[in-house]
């Protein structure tokens, strides 16, 4: 660190600038770590202190560092969504990408590849949960004639399928052409914020949310306006608060089994919201993702509550696959022709074979039959990792939720640091920790269906032991 290129056409600053980042993305620059004061910055890199002012000053405008007054200043804590990209030539955006995947993050997956670790951090069901379904026999030809007659928005025996599907599962009243066909959720979000958001627009979500984690978000230049959450979901006071204060452009939720906290919306809370964001007029993204791990009966979707209201996204990969990614978004034909639009522009395709498998599970006879087994399976798993943690009740606390993937664990003791869930690294107990999704690091997101890949005991082993050192540190 501390080399400046005097050949280079960058001014001093921006090189400043560039390097800092650099070293935050890297991992050599830690969240919540001071840095050297602008003085011995000055000496460092071998200019006038005003140099290093400028630059400190820009970074602490985009979001990647911030002021202690008496202090000094800090690596910024705040989720790598909120940070903005430096103004900068675009020859040097493009030779050095200034979004790069966050180093805990980066450690973790080539922590994977160890024959011994636990990973309970994955997204998905594990291999061994997914559900066996027929595959159709087709020709060449037929394959080659439905690529043809594809429509944009989506194959139309699965749109069909879908809206009988939804119909059943939450008397959700749609028509197939309401329907677009995506690869995944994800996709289906990225296309909605493509199509209704510019740089600078804001987005209200829960805190802690997985939209925090999402590096293109902040490359779009998008700002996401964290409110706070309770048992039953966003508080919705404080949105209100904040649509007051803020010019929210858009609200995203996930109702059901949020990610990464599991928590499921009371159908109270999801009236009062509803209702807030009719009386001012912004729209409503509802992301299901989770929808089908549901051990009970479910509640009333958002879109069926207020359908012109909210934008519905669903995805079936959670069930069938990581590998097969299909999604949806349901909304207002009139809406849903400029996603659709903003899909063909951007050439975004959704895989024909994923389209063929969906629709041919979708509608087999014992569809509903398989998917019980599988909530047998998960609520199964959950139990055994909540008694594992029983425990640990003095250390931990978690809470028990009805369905989806996650359980959402805090620590009830001293206040953690990101260093601090290195220990888990070190022993190859692979855990989401809450600093990917929201600014503080006192929680760990476990995918408790992956534990069944795992020995129990092996699991309740290194959890004693990353628990033991923690609370050495009190």
């Amino acid at each position: 660190m501390y080399q400046l290129n005097s050949e280079s056409d960058l001014p001093y600053y921006q090189q400043i600038i560039h390097e800092l980042i650099e070293a935050i993305q890297s991992g050599e620059l830690l969240p919540e770590e001071r840095l050297p004061a602008e003085r011995k910055l000055a000496q460092l890199y071998g200019v006038n202190r005003s140099t290093v002012g400028r630059a400190l000053d820009e970074l602490v405008s985009l979001g990647w560092l911030e002021r202690q007054q008496g202090s000094g200043t800090y690596i910024s804590a705040t989720r790598i969504a909120n940070r903005k990209s430096p103004q900068l030539p675009w020859k040097n955006l493009l030779a050095r990408p200034i979004f790069v995947e966050d180093p805990y993050l980066a450690e973790l997956k080539t922590k994977r590849n160890e024959k011994d670790c636990i990973d309970l951090s994955s997204g998905d069901l594990p291999l061994s949960f997914i559900q066996n379904f027929n595959i159709p026999s087709l020709s060449w030809e037929q394959v080659l004639k439905m690529q043809a007659d594809l429509p944009e928005s989506g194959e139309i025996h699965l749109r069909h399928a879908l809206v009988n599907h939804l119909k059943n599962q939450y008397q959700l009243s749609l028509s197939a052409e309401e329907l677009l066909i995506t690869s995944g959720s994800t996709q289906g979000m990225s296309l909605i914020f493509d199509t209704l958001l510019k740089p600078g627009d804001v987005v209200a979500t829960e805190n802690p949310s997985f939209l925090f984690s999402l590096p293109w978000i902040a490359s779009n230049q998008i700002e996401l306006l964290g409110i706070d959450m309770d048992n039953e979901g966003i508080i919705a006071e404080k949105l209100e608060q904040q649509i007051l204060q803020r010019r929210i452009k858009l609200v995203y939720l996930n109702p059901d089994f949020q990610n990464p906290t599991g928590r499921l919306m009371s159908l109270e809370r999801r009236q009062q919201i509803l209702a807030i964001c009719k009386k001012y007029q912004i729209p409503i993204v509802e992301d299901d993702a989770y929808g089908e791990l549901n051990f009970n009966r479910p509640l009333p979707r958002l879109k069926s509550l207020a359908d012109e209201q909210v934008i519905y996204l669903g995805s079936l990969s959670k069930i069938f696959s990581p590998h097969i990614k299909i999604g949806w978004v349901a909304a207002p034909k009139s809406l849903l022709s400029s996603i659709i639009d903003t899909k063909i522009q951007s050439e975004r395709m959704t895989d024909l074979f994923s389209q063929i498998i969906a629709q041919n599970a979708l509608s087999a006879s014992d569809y509903l039959v398989k998917q019980t087994h599988l909530l047998h399976f998960l609520a199964q798993r959950q139990a055994e990792i909540l008694h594992v943690f029983s425990e640990f009740s003095e250390d931990w606390q978690v809470q028990q939720t009805s369905g989806g993937l996650y359980l959402y664990c805090t620590w009830k003791h001293q206040k953690l640091h990101r260093k601090d869930w290195q220990i888990f690294l070190k022993q190859n107990l692979l855990v989401a920790p809450s600093f990917l999704y929201c600014n503080q690091c006192q929680s760990m997101r476990l995918n408790y269906a992956h534990l069944a890949t795992y020995p129990l005991e092996e699991f309740k082993q290194r959890l004693a032991h990353c628990t033991s050192i923690l609370s050495a540190k009190r």
